[in-house]
């Protein structure tokens, strides 16, 4: 059973729409109720997108010290791009700002393409993310309609499996083994690019950290249902 006042590590199943602070933020609530505490140590091992679904690793107490070494594990995506278009944040997020012709797009130029991006890669991240700009997210410079040069970073992609290619909605099925600070929207937005076209993502979910997969995870309202029977241990004041 868990012993939290120690440091447990977690694997949740990330709703839809949900930031990883927010799943973050409920584990923390819960536990200090739980707990009768004002303070615990809770972080994650890797942001996921709010429109993005699946693993994310969280650490408390103790366990915390891990999360640094846990965010170089590598990851798994399962991902759909559209084909002839983009918007701003390269997802869902934002309406279509743009179209591109996708007549010439075939299956054999897909799978002659994809190769092209396994190895080490430099990839400019996406306006809407987390990276730091002067102490400020970029997302929220961004939604705010101001523009700031992201620099590129240097990635590695390990794997890329093409899935499926529906060639009438012109929609592409992948499945990516990276890095650590792999965007698959920026990821989207280059593929688009190499294909003489556009590209956004219209789902995204992440199978896999490390050894971890999503089969693996509990939801947040499974970890909520299992908290009920938790009795909690003799604490110290380092695990708070």
């Amino acid at each position: 059973m868990w012993d939290f006042e120690q440091g447990e590590v977690l694997a949740f199943d990330k709703p839809l729409r949900w930031t990883s602070f927010d799943l973050v933020a409920k584990v923390r609530y819960n536990l200090c109720r739980k707990l009768g505490t004002k303070k615990l140590k809770v972080g994650h091992t890797g942001t996921l997108d709010p429109l993005a679904t699946g693993v994310v690793i969280i650490c408390t107490g103790r366990r915390t010290k891990l999360i640094e070494s846990l965010q170089y594990d590598v990851k798994e995506y399962i991902t759909t791009l559209q084909l002839g278009a983009t918007t701003p944040s390269y997802d869902l997020e934002k309406e279509v700002n743009a179209t591109f012709p996708t007549d010439h797009i075939t299956r054999e130029l897909i799978d002659k393409t994809i190769p092209e991006f396994v190895g080490e890669q430099w990839q400019k991240p996406p306006m809407f993310s987390a990276v730091q700009v002067n102490g400020k997210r970029a997302y929220e410079l961004a939604r705010k309609g101001e523009e700031v040069e992201l620099k590129p970073k240097l990635l590695v992609i390990d794997e890329i499996e093409v899935l499926g290619f529906d060639e009438v909605k012109m929609q592409l099925s992948l499945r990516i083994v990276c890095s650590k600070g792999t965007y698959i929207r920026a990821l989207a937005r280059d593929i688009g690019e190499r294909l003489g076209s556009g590209a956004y993502l219209t789902a995204l979910r992440r199978t896999r950290i490390g050894e971890t997969r999503v089969e693996d995870c509990m939801t947040i309202d499974q970890f909520l249902e299992q908290l009920k029977n938790y009795e909690p241990q003799n604490r110290s004041n380092e695990d708070k």
